[in-house]
């Protein structure tokens, strides 16, 4: 007889197998951090790292990359190459990781927090459009759990109002709106290849761009101040040194080969999980339904709203339940970005954020490695949520 007790009360879990490991590697990745290491050229001059920059270029419909170590610094040096400067207001929304607002901050510039889209979770664009003032330089666009933000409107407002926008792509490589991948649309597109992402190599980062003057002036200040075919030590305004290494470099070319059959295999995945999540009273995916524009989700992250009314137990109740039954879900972001202490210390402002508030109360999250597994761990994941949602009653004792 199927025992039918959540495993949290001592039944046996819905799911029995683990999600996939994260990342994907084979022999191609330890041949190309060989190369590297017999080249004996380990750095940021490896030829590894221009292939990278060209690569990603292209793939983009772009002509520049510029290969940074880390996604919080690719968009401190793409502010700053767009001309923000201390005392400018930049618009950003309050769910996303703190350096969309702290490579902001770090500038000296003022990041201003407006709400998102309660259906996407990406900034909303009417609540954006009304915090502009004469202040206001640019906007930082976050593509949400990997979900293009709505790259046509943002475009036509940054077009109108004169502010550059820069698009915060660290959720959604691969991710595609109007046919077109998301990085390609603002003054910079930027990316991060930290551990956890869809595309990584343990940390590094990436802008793209079309324009050549912000692409050089990106290059320099990650290339300590130096201008393309200046001498070593000419300088020629204030850098750092951002780069990445050879090591990283070649590791990202050999994930750059899977990523759109991961692509292709999260969504498939995603389509499955969507469907069994029809059936289920209280939890849906954010989304719902994709905007007809989205031509791929990348879904670094599966986003799901839980309703504790219609569900029939809190979130924690909830989260705890899935994961005894063997679903590594996770509560969303526990506060918006402006409620973080560093800010009791920085200027900022914040515009009502109502529905940035009610997401961290009721997002649940699963990450992007567990759409890569095989369809039966999908309907495994489905069964649990609805034995957890079934017996929601008794969750209060576990």
């Amino acid at each position: 007889m199927k025992d039918e007790r959540l495993a949290i009360h001592g039944g046996k879990p819905a799911v029995t197998a683990p999600a996939p490991s994260w990342p994907e590697v084979d022999e191609s990745d330890r041949a190309a951090l060989l190369r590297v290491l017999e080249s004996r050229v380990w750095g940021g001059y490896h030829p590894s790292v221009a292939e990278l920059e060209r690569r990603m270029a292209a793939a983009h419909g772009l002509n520049f990359g510029i290969a940074v170590a880390n996604g919080t610094v690719s968009l401190e040096i793409a502010l700053a190459a767009v001309g923000v400067r201390p005392g400018d207001e930049v618009i950003v929304p309050p769910i996303s990781f703190v350096a969309s607002a702290t490579a902001i901050a770090r500038g000296g510039a003022v990041p201003v927090f407006t709400d998102v889209d309660p259906t996407t979770i990406n900034l909303d664009l009417r609540g954006a459009a009304d915090a502009i003032t004469e202040r206001t330089r640019a906007i930082v666009l976050v593509h949400f759990a990997g979900c293009p933000a709505d790259l046509d409107a943002f475009t036509r407002l940054c077009a109108d109002r004169n502010l550059a926008l820069i698009e915060d792509c660290a959720h959604a490589p691969g991710a595609l709106w109007h046919g077109r991948l998301v990085g390609s649309f603002g003054a910079f597109g930027s990316f991060s290849f930290q551990a956890s992402k869809n595309l990584t190599a343990g940390e590094g980062g990436m802008l793209l761009t079309n324009d050549p003057d912000l692409a050089e002036t990106a290059r320099s200040i990650a290339h300590q101040g130096r201008r393309t075919g200046g001498a070593w030590y000419e300088h020629v305004r204030l850098g750092t040194n951002a780069r990445l290494t050879g090591f990283q470099a070649a590791l990202l070319l050999s994930q750059l080969d899977r990523l759109p059959n991961q692509v292709r295999r999260r969504d498939a995945a995603a389509v499955r999980l969507r469907n069994g999540l029809q059936e289920i009273d209280g939890l849906n995916p954010t989304p719902q339904v994709l905007d007809p524009r989205v031509d791929a989700h990348a879904y670094h992250i599966f986003s799901m709203r839980l309703d504790p009314d219609r569900f029939g137990a809190s979130r924690d109740h909830v989260v705890a339940a899935l994961v005894a039954e063997g679903v590594p879900v996770t509560a969303s972001y526990p506060h918006p970005l402006y409620r973080n202490r560093l800010f009791e210390t920085q200027p900022h402002r914040v515009e009502d954020c109502a529905h940035a508030e009610a997401y961290c109360r009721d997002g649940l999250w699963l990450p992007h490695q567990a759409l890569l597994a095989d369809p039966a761990w999908i309907d495994d994941v489905v069964e649990a949520v609805t034995k957890v949602r079934t017996a929601s009653g008794s969750l209060a004792r576990a």
